[in-house]
């Protein structure tokens, strides 16, 4: 419906479209006054491990993009999503994307699943240092584990352990993955807390497909990269303190490539924002609310 009110109203939408390939950025500079980048933070965090390339290694969104896909377009009648069906499943990453892949996993039937995280699991009741009205920090168990636990009898998610290796047979198809545990130590000097392994720890699980959840680390290189624009260390398209504005001044970014992955209502936010910015930069001022 809010699509149809604002092609109403004269937007014209284009989908479809990759730019960079099905039309050009000097094509987009040439023909517009400014141009906006909200194109997410889809930049995947891989593991830095040998066997990353074997069959049956996926990220978390591309594994529920195609069983989506598959569900809406033939109610998983083409046989065209990539299945969990009898396999031996690891979900890296312990966020909700993570909880997504354990529970569809679950509905296609999997022959069992585990779910690794780094982190530590939080407490069952708020610390001392959590107070209300703070967003209470406490353990959950989501709807993917409540499922695991129904169907397997047991949490699947294990903490404080990582993928150490990959091991994939002579048709380089995964057959296994080596795992390890973590430890979190302190830095003195920085402050900073940051895993180390525990030597020994090395466990070996049978694994047919192996789900990468372990959230994204910015933009899209060739998105910064054709639009000539700065990034920052965290791979997010760089803006002027306090603006929206590149340092292209045609140039705009906002939501997750400019934040980093956050929650839609960040991205509602800073779109309403950066639309005043672009509003005042080429009218001079702006009646935006």
């Amino acid at each position: 419906r809010k699509a149809r009110l604002m092609a109403h109203e004269g937007i014209r939408f284009i989908v479809n479209t990759d730019v960079g390939r099905d039309v050009s950025v000097h094509e987009l500079m040439d023909n517009y006054d400014a141009v906006v980048l909200c194109c997410g933070a889809k930049q995947p965090r891989t593991l830095n491990v040998s066997g990353m390339d074997a069959n049956g290694v996926y990220f978390a969104v591309d594994f529920l993009t195609s069983v989506t896909k598959s569900l809406l377009n033939s109610n998983l009648q083409d046989k065209k999503c990539v299945s969990a069906s009898g396999k031996n499943v690891v979900v890296v990453g312990g966020g909700d994307t993570g909880n997504d892949c354990v529970g569809t996993c679950i509905r296609q039937g999997c022959n069992s699943v585990v779910q690794l995280e780094m982190m530590e699991p939080l407490p069952k009741t708020r610390s001392k240092n959590n107070p209300w009205p703070q967003w209470p920090k406490v353990l959950k168990t989501d709807y993917g584990q409540e499922e695991a636990i129904a169907v397997f009898g047991k949490d699947p998610r294990v903490y404080c352990t990582t993928v150490k290796n990959i091991i994939a047979d002579e048709s380089n198809n995964i057959k296994q993955i080596v795992t390890v545990e973590l430890k979190w130590e302190r830095n003195p000097e920085t402050g900073r807390f940051s895993p180390v392994e525990i030597e020994g720890s090395e466990k070996v699980l049978d694994c047919d497909l192996l789900l990468i959840a372990a959230g994204f680390t910015g933009c899209e290189e060739y998105v910064s990269q054709e639009f000539e624009v700065e990034t920052t260390e965290r791979n997010c398209i760089k803006t002027g303190k306090g603006s929206y504005k590149t340092e292209n001044p045609k140039v705009f970014a906002a939501g997750d490539a400019r934040k980093g992955q956050s929650l839609v209502v960040w991205a509602i936010a800073e779109g309403r924002e950066c639309a005043k910015e672009v509003d005042r930069c080429l009218m001079g001022y702006s009646n935006m609310i």
